[in-house]
């Protein structure tokens, strides 16, 4: 098999050994060996030992971290198999608890920037105020553990309030940008028949306001469950307030006085949130996770894996409705400051969030691969035009990162930089593989598996291998999985989503190799295979060698098993504006695929588009595209409210009918 891969790329990066001993990791470790007799060589020992023992590495992450828990539990995980294992029984807890433990005067809680804004802080003293405030405000109202809570909200304060006090109460939370089509956020949580429905009512993004108004009645209206609706006016919108009918504005709940916060604890299995797949057709899964698994993988990787200190000032750029937002909460569980953007990234400009990285002091810096790719096209040079001293670490998510993303963090952002690459889902609301404070960072390489995650990369015939291509396959079960899709009777939908290629193994449907370093490799989705001559690949690869042209700002790879005397490789570019897709750029992009990658994969067709279709969170629209332009009914493959950016579709579908017509 040729996996066009270096097999001996870059050492980028190499922790010293006294950063080596401050990491939490390391301090982990020796805990470890004074309390359970345990001695690692290395990082990869204490892997084999977490995934080996999993009971046994769970229930020492518990007292490592000292989980509060108002009695005992009877056992650290069931029998049962996947997806019907259960964790530590008995317990009861809450996760806003072990949030407010941290509570200081020596930092803030919060950092905030917007489009709008300058940079704002929220102590601890404020937040806890608000928090109680708004959890004796639903209190009032009758709302109880169990009882769901919906957002319709930008990645504003306001926000994690709302979360910390629905959690307190042992409520279920569940999140949406208000740039997601209105009928996908009814889909969403009409499931889950919320009955608080908080939403603002109008957003600013790239430079532009948009009034949300009429979304939010529409919404509100489709939801039969929902008892009270509360607006938060955007300062913007004209008239900001008593245009919705039937609210009340979050001012008059959030400055009520309210009694000392308090927590209402759960059984370790109980729901904390809600998660939606960005599912093309059907109703999107309702991924639920319980609140003690969430808990404790969260404080396992923000701790090791992120190696977040408290008091660290911490940013991830997201929506809230990308999991990331549900992950970077966990930076005030280890002592972190929580900081927030809400706008585009690349308003005014791309300079944007490296001058926040400045004016905010951020030490933890979190993005996508495609943020990433994109300064490097664009020619951006943060360490010239900013001060990142405090920066120590940068992750890197959504897709897989190529070497030259890698190689452009080392030689723009800053070559002391921790850079971890990092690959999960919302389906674990974590990192199956990511960052490991004690090992080199190689270019185009993801660490490592992270503690506890028993993966492997599985051959045709569903064996593991080393230093192959194969299919990603988790073995054992991790407490952060969920405990349930919402109205899943029978678990139906959860088996068909990860156990009906490897029975009772969990199947996540990327191409991966475990290296000879221990690291990872993501090759893309395994739908999505590129398979010309019995040669497979991933779409990754291509991306790879597209993102080398500085002409092409995006592009999409497809492989048409089914085109007949069609192309059986088209490859869709979008160009940067003003420029048009000629033969001297198609000859450049077919001699970089042939001669750096694979002279098998070089497409058939290079065809200039306005935009990918991209998925509300994110993902490009790799197999609902190739089954549209392989014949299959748009209309049944892919709702337009599952996508970001629906208009986009109108080329494929379009092209899709002069294809296949007869």
């Amino acid at each position: 098999m040729n996996l066009h891969t270096e097999k001996f790329p870059t050492k980028l990066w190499e922790p010293s050994t006294s950063l080596i001993k401050n990491t939490n990791l390391h301090k982990y470790i020796q805990w470890v060996k004074g309390n359970y007799s345990l001695d690692f060589k290395d990082y990869h020992d204490l892997w084999l030992w977490s995934v080996q023992n999993s009971g046994n590495f769970w229930e020492s992450v518990w007292k490592y971290f000292k989980v509060i828990s108002s009695n005992p539990y009877t056992s650290v995980v069931s029998q049962h198999k996947m997806p019907h294992t259960k964790w530590f029984e008995g317990a009861n807890l809450n996760y806003a608890e072990h949030i407010f433990r941290n509570e200081t005067e020596e930092h803030p809680a919060i950092i905030y920037k917007s489009e709008t804004s300058s940079v704002q802080e929220m102590s601890w003293k404020e937040l806890k105020q608000k928090v109680s405030a708004f959890r004796a405000y639903l209190l009032s109202i009758g709302i109880k553990k169990g009882d769901r809570i919906a957002a319709y909200i930008t990645n504003i304060p306001e926000a994690n309030i709302a979360f910390l006090a629905v959690n307190s109460i042992g409520a279920v939370w569940s999140s949406s940008s208000p740039d997601f089509g209105t009928a996908s956020v009814i889909d969403r949580f009409s499931q889950i028949e919320p009955l608080v429905l908080i939403a603002v009512d109008a957003y600013q993004y790239g430079g532009k306001f948009f009034d949300r108004s009429n979304e939010v009645v529409k919404i509100s209206e489709a939801l039969g469950s929902l008892e009270k609706l509360i607006i938060i006016p955007h300062g913007e919108q004209e008239q900001p307030s008593g245009h919705i009918p039937d609210s009340i504005l979050w001012e008059d709940v959030i400055l009520n006085d309210a009694d000392e916060l308090k927590f209402e604890r759960v059984p370790f299995n109980h729901p904390i949130w809600v998660l939606y797949s960005s599912g093309t057709t059907g109703l999107p899964k309702a991924i639920t996770h319980s609140h003690g698994g969430i808990l404790l993988e969260h404080l396992k990787y923000l701790a090791f894996h992120n190696d977040i200190k408290p008091g660290e000032r911490c940013f991830w750029y997201t929506t809230t409705g990308w999991m990331m937002w549900n992950y970077i909460q966990a930076s005030m569980l280890v002592g972190g400051v929580l900081v927030l953007y809400d706008g585009s990234p690349g308003y005014p400009d791309m300079n944007v969030l490296w001058e926040f990285t400045q004016e905010a002091g951020i030490h933890h810096f979190g993005t996508s691969a495609a943020y990433i790719v994109a300064n490097m096209k664009g020619g951006i040079h943060p360490s010239n035009d900013f001060d990142l001293g405090n920066l120590r670490s940068l992750s890197s998510t959504g897709s897989p990162l190529p070497p030259e993303g890698f190689d452009w963090i080392y030689r723009e952002v800053k070559n002391d930089l921790w850079l971890a690459s990092i690959s999960g889902g919302t389906d674990v609301c974590s990192a199956f593989v990511g960052g490991n404070p004690l090992w080199p960072v190689y270019s185009g390489e993801i660490q490592c598996r992270a503690l506890a995650c028993s993966l492997e990369a599985f051959n045709e015939k569903g064996q593991a291998v080393q230093d192959e291509m194969g299919e990603m396959v988790i073995t054992r079960p991790m407490p952060s999985m969920p405990i349930y899709f919402w109205n899943d009777k029978d678990f139906i939908r959860y088996e068909e989503s990860y156990f009906e290629m490897y029975p009772g193994k969990w199947r996540h449907g990327d191409w991966t190799r475990i290296t000879p370093r221990q690291g990872v490799v993501i090759y893309g989705r395994s739908d999505s295979t590129l398979n010309r001559g019995g040669v497979r690949i991933g779409t990754s690869e291509i991306y790879r060698a597209v993102d080398k042209i500085p002409e092409i700002v995006d592009s999409l790879i497809l492989f048409l098993e089914k085109a007949g005397s069609d192309s059986g490789m088209p490859l869709f570019v979008v160009m940067k504006k003003g420029l048009e897709l000629n033969n001297e750029i198609r000859e450049k992009l077919k001699n970089t695929i042939r001669k750096e990658y694979t002279p098998r994969h070089v497409p058939d067709e290079i065809i200039q588009v306005d935009e990918i279709p991209y998925t509300i969170s994110g993902k490009k629209m790799e197999t609902p595209i190739k089954k549209i332009l392989e014949g299959q009914d748009s209309g049944k493959i892919i709702s337009a409210d599952a996508v970001r950016n629906p208009k986009s579709l109108e080329f494929f579908i379009n092209m899709a009918r002069k294809r296949n017509s007869p």
